[in-house]
């Protein structure tokens, strides 16, 4: 397995600052776009500005291979159109802190995927019990008025869907085919505007102008969570495995919260606090060694 290094270290401390403050942008972006613009726009930024800096650094262009389409075309979709827009869709509807919260379920989600993909990080008693206590802290998150069909549940789960997506993405990054880091970032976002931007111009329409916070908002989310640290995740990834990325969210959900309170003024009910001990317990008892 892959030793990570004092630069890994700092790379999963920045993402865990940058993604905890992310919800808290896309929550001030919602005040003056739909879900969809919020999602496309963050996307396409991020895809142009990465571009510019393949060309700027005269980054290698990839050997292509059906293999590498069908990493980056699983790649793009899941760590940036989908989950992009199911966030932007359900913090319309929930507290950009909850949303950051439901982030500590990708590490839960990546345990059985990795067990299936990638090799020597097999389950074994002790992931699964983790795997389980983490889980039951998934369905606390959910909440229990879930079963009643209550109006929050689809936003909250579109929340999770998109831990979900992550966790999909970064074993897709670990398994990937040899390309260049940013390259591989850049065309990720390049196949996630490509799937956004069609459905925002059906959905929404074409952005326009709008109050200055949210589109500063906009403009941050595509330059720093996205473009930024989408070309530092798949750097991590590759040199430090996906496991080891997923420290970073132990730290997104209390910079969320923390942003989440401080500038938003929101409150979370204390089951949602409870749900995220039971997922850290059972993320540090699936990562505890013998």
């Amino acid at each position: 397995m892959p030793h990570p290094t004092l630069r890994n270290w700092l790379s999963i401390g920045a993402l865990g600052l940058i993604w905890g403050a992310t919800f808290m942008v896309i929550a001030l972006a919602l005040r003056g776009y739909g879900p969809v613009t919020v999602a496309t726009a963050r996307t396409t930024l991020g895809a142009v500005t990465l571009c510019v800096a393949v060309v700027a650094l005269g980054r290698p262009l990839p050997v292509w291979s059906a293999l590498l389409g069908a990493h980056i075309l699983v790649i793009g979709l899941f760590s940036t159109a989908i989950p992009f827009f199911l966030l932007s869709w359900g913090q319309q509807s929930v507290a950009s802190a909850f949303a950051g919260l439901s982030m500590a379920a990708v590490p839960l989600f990546v345990l059985p995927l990795a067990h299936v993909f990638v090799p020597g990080e097999q389950l074994n008693w002790r992931k699964m019990a983790g795997f389980l206590l983490g889980f039951l802290g998934v369905l606390v998150l959910t909440g229990p008025d879930a079963l009643a069909g209550s109006a929050a549940t689809l936003p909250r789960l579109a929340c999770l869907g998109a831990a979900l997506c992550y966790a999909v993405s970064s074993i897709a990054t670990r398994r990937c085919p040899p390309v260049d880091p940013v390259m591989l970032a850049a065309l990720s976002l390049i196949v996630g505007a490509g799937a956004l931007i069609p459905a925002m111009a059906v959905s929404e329409g074409l952005p326009r102008p709008v109050g200055a916070i949210p589109m500063a908002a906009i403009i941050v989310l595509g330059l720093v969570p996205t473009a930024l640290a989408t070309l530092i995740r798949v750097q991590v990834i590759r040199s430090a495995g996906p496991s080891f990325m997923t420290l970073t969210n132990y730290q997104v959900p209390l910079w969320s919260v923390l942003f989440g309170t401080l500038v938003l003024d929101e409150t979370l009910s204390p089951r949602f606090f409870v749900a995220l001990g039971l997922i850290l317990a059972g993320l540090a008892l699936s990562r505890k060694r013998r």
